[in-house]
């Protein structure tokens, strides 16, 4: 347990030079130089250069490894090899998750869910209910994808309740958002939970449990606030809504069967944490959940289930569904990219020894390691703009210092990295802007909705995974 008082000197005595950390190459001035100059470049290339971040982290990991005294024919050796390692075992995870995502949204899966939560549900309690169906529907689908799916439904439900996109908009953003940042199969917890050596799924229990105040906060509650100081009128029309006439016609998957799938590897990869923390997975049953709730293996399971359920089960042919898998991919590449490159600005810290230095330093300051997690991942998520690039650098850079923490709070680390990574979206975010565009808002008003709730949810989830660093 970590008390109020235990700070990262705790976690990470003094001088210790962990087994997976590289001694350092030079000097520590020259070190410390040397991540200022590696993370500014990475920042003026994206915000100011307006390159895309996959060549930035690949020119940022060469001028850190240079600037720290890495031979230029070697500049590069660390970097392609943290890109190979990230993609081999992170990049199949996303890989199956886009499967899982686009398999539910082409069946009508998703549909389904939304239809069924909304025809349930009085209209005062609309806005938690599209807090919920975010919750549900986010976990397998990345953020955008999300945000193309429920925005419509937003402006349709606003519309025939006669109420601000904002009331029922913010708590679907949140719900989506906290998704994004705190629960695997989403990149960035994927990318920090390899980078920190986490447990997946005792971060996937964790996650889930931090995630469910958060959204309440952020999402239902904050709305109401929001939209007395932000008027948006009913919208008359629902722009961007697809024709659904023909999706009417065919067969779509049970509500049960839709949410079985979503949830399946959740519970997969639960069932498995439980195992491991009672210490019952060497039993016959429990070998078998455990090789089962292995992350490849429940996301490769539900994979091939949503082949069945949302392929064949509505009548989708043999040649559809691999067309179908084949354009789930088309997405993710970008993602993938980003994350591969990710890895290997990790792999350059860490070989380089600034992440040790860097991890020194801030155990000298006497700061607890979740909020230094936090700090580091807010202070790159503001410069960037990118979820992704915040999560990715903060976990190079707090490696040393999560290999001292047991798995409970290397897990809460991966968790807090996450809630820093969304704080205050603004104008070098694409989701600002694509925010702002499908709700019809101003610049200020995105700002004084969208902007706020990112932050307000980044900090509540900060300080309740720091709260669960205090009694577990």
């Amino acid at each position: 347990m970590l008390t109020p008082a235990t700070t990262l000197a705790a976690a990470l005595p003094a001088g210790l030079r962990l087994a997976d950390a590289a001694e350092p190459t030079a000097s520590t001035t020259r070190l410390v130089i040397a991540a200022v100059v590696g993370i500014v470049a990475i920042v003026a290339l994206i915000v100011w250069a307006k390159l895309h971040p996959f060549l930035a982290l690949v020119i940022g990991s060469g001028v850190l490894a240079v600037v720290a005294g890495t031979d230029l024919v070697d500049a590069f050796g660390s970097f392609t090899t943290g890109l190979g390692s990230t993609v081999g075992g992170v990049g199949v995870l996303i890989a199956l998750g886009a499967i899982i995502g686009k398999l539910l949204i082409d069946s009508g899966g998703a549909d389904q869910i939304v239809d069924t939560i909304l025809a349930r549900t009085p209209a005062q309690r609309v806005p938690w209910a599209l807090a919920f169906i975010a919750f549900i529907v986010g976990i397998p689908l990345f953020f955008e994808v999300g945000v193309v799916l429920l925005i419509p439904v937003v402006m349709l439900v606003a519309r025939r309740a006669k109420v601000s996109p904002i009331l029922v908009g913010i708590p679907a953003l949140a719900g989506l958002s906290a998704l994004h940042g705190l629960v695997p199969p989403h990149p960035g917890p994927l990318l920090a939970i390899d980078a920190l050596n986490a447990d997946l799924g005792r971060t996937l229990g964790l996650g889930l449990l931090v995630a469910i105040p958060t959204v309440i906060v952020s999402g239902p509650v904050l709305a109401k606030i929001l939209v007395r100081w932000v008027h948006l009128d009913p919208p008359t029309t629902v722009l961007g809504v697809p024709d659904t006439a023909p999706d009417e016609e065919r067969r779509r998957p049970s509500f049960w069967v839709s949410i079985g799938v979503v949830l399946l590897p959740v519970l997969l990869m639960l069932v498995r944490a439980v195992l491991e923390i009672t210490h019952t997975e060497t039993t016959t049953v429990g070998s078998a959940f455990e090789f089962l709730g292995e992350p490849l293996v429940a996301l490769l399971v539900t994979a091939l289930v949503s082949l069945l359920a949302f392929g064949t089960g509505v009548g989708r042919t043999r040649a559809q569904l691999s067309d179908l898998v084949g354009a789930s991919f088309l997405p993710i590449a970008g993602i993938l990219l980003i994350v591969g490159a990710g890895g290997g600005f990790k792999q350059t810290l860490v070989d380089s020894g600034v992440g040790q230095v860097i991890a020194d330093g801030i155990t000298s300051a006497h700061l607890d390691p979740l909020l230094a997690g936090w700090l580091v991942a807010v202070l790159i998520r503001v410069a960037t703009g990118s979820a992704t690039v915040a999560t990715i650098t903060a976990a190079g850079i707090m490696a040393p210092i999560a290999a001292g923490l047991d798995p409970t709070h290397a897990a809460l680390m991966v968790l807090v990295i996450g809630a820093g990574s969304v704080f205050l979206s603004h104008v070098n975010d694409a989701g600002f802007w694509l925010v702002k565009e499908y709700f019809g808002m101003t610049v200020g008003q995105t700002f004084k909705t969208w902007s706020l709730m990112e932050t307000v949810l980044s900090v509540v989830a900060g300080g309740v995974v720091m709260l669960l660093g205090l009694v577990v």
